[in-house]
């Protein structure tokens, strides 16, 4: 398969990336397209869908990484193992990933049409083969089964001004749901735990106690 397009955002490490698309919609992505596939003709009639399927490349998991027919999912606290089906694990035959994102706008630029996207959940420089349009009559299903287990209740996420005051002002919204949305496994809870994840060329200071989040630096 080829490469179609990379994704650029400010999820510059898997630390962080929320476990699903769709749940950090205040984030946005830019989709490039790879020079073969830049015709604006082959995004006719995109503007007409509001939401995105991708296709996409788990691409920093080694590519001779071995097959394992289970994982440990963090949701489930890291000790039980599921098999590599029931689960969206990266750790997979193939490595694909497949995600829902909403369509916010198409700019044309130098590099050609650029899909500007919300709530992806891929890392920065995530290499893409495919894109399709949602269609909620046939990809939605409602009253569809789940395995509960994987929930996890938000955080609220607390920055002190001083600290909020070095981040872009269109750039906290994303952050600040970046953190609510608990980046930690589920078998870390220690509270006097100093956390730290990359978002864009910053690095957050955390510590969680109680269902709070608290920032503690910025650098």
């Amino acid at each position: 398969m080829d490469i179609i397009a990379h994704i650029y955002n400010d999820y510059t490490e898997k630390f962080g990336v929320p476990r699903q698309s769709g749940l950090n919609p205040a984030l946005l992505s830019r989709i490039v397209m790879e020079s073969a596939y830049r015709a604006p003709e082959a995004f006719r009639g995109i503007e007409a869908y509001s939401h995105l399927w991708l296709i996409w490349e788990f691409s920093q998991v080694p590519a001779d990484a071995p097959f394992s027919p289970t994982v440990r999912p963090p949701r489930l606290g890291g000790n039980t193992r599921v098999g590599v089906f029931a689960t969206r694990s990266p750790f997979r035959p193939n490595r694909l990933g497949l995600s829902c994102v909403e369509l916010a706008r198409m700019e044309e630029t130098a590099e050609g049409p650029v899909l500007v996207v919300a709530g992806a959940d891929l890392m920065n420089g995530t290499p893409i083969y495919d894109i399709k349009p949602y269609l909620p009559y046939a990809d939605a299903v409602p009253g569809a089964r789940v395995n509960e287990a994987l929930s996890r209740d938000r955080l609220e996420a607390v920055i002190p001004k001083d600290l909020a005051a070095r981040i872009p002002a269109d750039k906290l919204p994303a952050l600040t749901e970046m953190l609510a949305l608990d980046p930690r496994p589920a078998y870390q809870s220690d509270p006097q735990r100093v956390y730290g994840v990359r978002f864009g060329p910053y690095n957050i200071k955390f510590r969680v106690e109680n269902s709070v989040l608290h920032v503690t630096g910025v650098e």
